[in-house]
């Protein structure tokens, strides 16, 4: 089984044609197609509009400046009694 994601323009006679190359010949396959529309405001949606708080980024960005990134000694760990 193989499966492939692309995106592709219906016709304003409102059919959608393929044409996928599978990699074989003269055998019969089986197809299945699951359809989604795209909205085409989704494609520019604010931060905001997708809920996140206003200028949240220009807030937060550079606040990892540490390099690299630093894990400090955990501790030991407890010994505990082995299960029977």
């Amino acid at each position: 089984m193989q499966s492939r994601k692309l995106r592709s323009q219906v016709g304003k006679d409102g059919i959608l044609h393929l044409d996928i190359p599978v990699g074989v010949t003269d055998s019969e396959i089986e197809v299945m197609v699951i359809y989604m529309p795209i909205e085409p405001s989704a494609q520019a949606k604010t931060p905001s509009e997708l809920g996140w708080p206003p200028n949240f980024f220009e807030q937060t960005a550079g606040s990892l400046q540490d390099d690299p990134i630093v894990r400090y000694p955990q501790g030991e760990y407890e010994q505990r009694e082995p299960l029977e």
